[in-house]
């Protein structure tokens, strides 16, 4: 029956998407292409409704069927709703940055307030309690995956097909490790992720649109906090297995920011940017990434997750290579000078 379930999850994904596309056709919600963008044809968006709707909607029968706690379920479905309606709002108009980002903070409070306890750190075998630092770190962990989230959903299938391998390989390592406790709500998010991909998948017929991608940056940052309650350890592989988008997204940001750009501004600047046109398509790029993600962060998670390699080697050793492909592919760089 659980199988069912996940199986219909996908299903009504995949069928939700197909109606929200043509639902922004005849809204006119189309993404027209201009100097910034990655795309070359105007596209529908507004297609990660599907992924928001299919999966809160899920959530409370695997805590009805025991198969997720209702803690658990309540941070995810509060937050996640939250920075759906903010990032729907924002697709159809447009929302100040400052009530955008306050709105952020408060899906990240929300989250954090049912967690009820911020994860203690595992630093080179020592566990840490960080108190109340911890929190402020959590929030500012959670806000910034959401937007970075945003920042990476620049071409076709790249922030579906990085949670849907980050979240497998999540799963596999909560098996491998014993913590089958764990691996409900990640699959759930696979399911509904993988309905909305048919749609998006290179060549794209949908976009996300920022209702999907803050909402599944936000998710995930809260999947990989209640994971580290559990076992502080697992932090660490969650941040080894999103390794793609966080070193991208923040190695741009930091070179934008020292440069004097505005950073709030929209720009097509990032590796994966630079890597697609490179190779003139994005299918190479999105595939390139998943290899990434199964052949080379997989790997290393599991080291930390199941054989024991302490939590930050394992972060330096999956980041370094992926510092070395933001350098190759001049990610923050000016295009002029690319």
């Amino acid at each position: 029956m659980i199988v069912v379930f996940f199986v219909a999850v996908l299903v009504c994904s995949l069928l939700l998407t197909g109606s929200l596309r043509r639902y922004a056709i005849a809204r006119s919600l189309i993404d027209i292409p201009n100097e910034r963008s990655s795309h070359l044809l105007p596209t529908p968006r507004g297609g990660g409704v599907a992924i928001v709707v299919s999966y809160l909607a899920a959530l409370p029968l695997l805590a009805l069927e025991g198969f997720a706690a209702w803690p658990s379920v309540i941070s995810l479905v509060g937050a996640g709703t939250l920075i759906a309606m903010v990032g729907f709002l924002d697709d159809h108009g447009h929302i100040a940055a400052r009530w955008r980002l306050l709105a952020h903070f408060s899906g990240a409070g929300w989250a954090l307030c049912w967690l009820q306890v911020v994860p203690s750190v595992d630093v080179f075998g020592v566990v840490l309690d960080l108190g109340w630092v911890g929190y402020l770190l959590a929030a500012v962990y959670l806000v910034w995956l959401l937007n970075l989230y945003n920042f990476m959903d620049g071409i076709d299938g790249i922030a579906s097909v990085e949670a849907v391998s980050v979240c497998i390989g999540a799963c596999l390592v909560y098996w491998l490790s014993g913590e089958n406790e764990l691996v409900s709500t990640p699959l759930l998010l696979i399911a509904a992720v993988s309905g909305f991909l048919y749609w998006n998948f290179p060549p794209a017929r949908i976009f996300m649109g920022d209702a999907g991608s803050g909402f599944l940056g936000l998710i995930l940052g809260i999947l990989s906090l209640q994971a580290a309650l559990v076992s502080p350890h697992l932090i660490w592989v969650w941040l080894i297995l999103l390794g793609v988008f966080i070193v991208d997204a923040t190695f741009t940001l930091l070179r934008r920011f020292i440069r004097g750009d505005k950073i709030y501004e929209a720009h097509r600047s990032h590796a994966y940017q630079y890597a697609s046109r490179h190779f003139k398509g994005h299918l190479p790029v999105t595939l390139a990434i998943a290899t990434i993600n199964t052949l080379w962060l997989l790997p290393i998670a599991i080291c930390v997750g199941v054989f024991g390699l302490d939590g930050i080697l394992g972060l330096v050793i999956a980041y370094f290579p992926l510092v070395f492909l933001a350098v190759k592919f001049n990610a923050g760089a000016t295009e002029k000078s690319s």
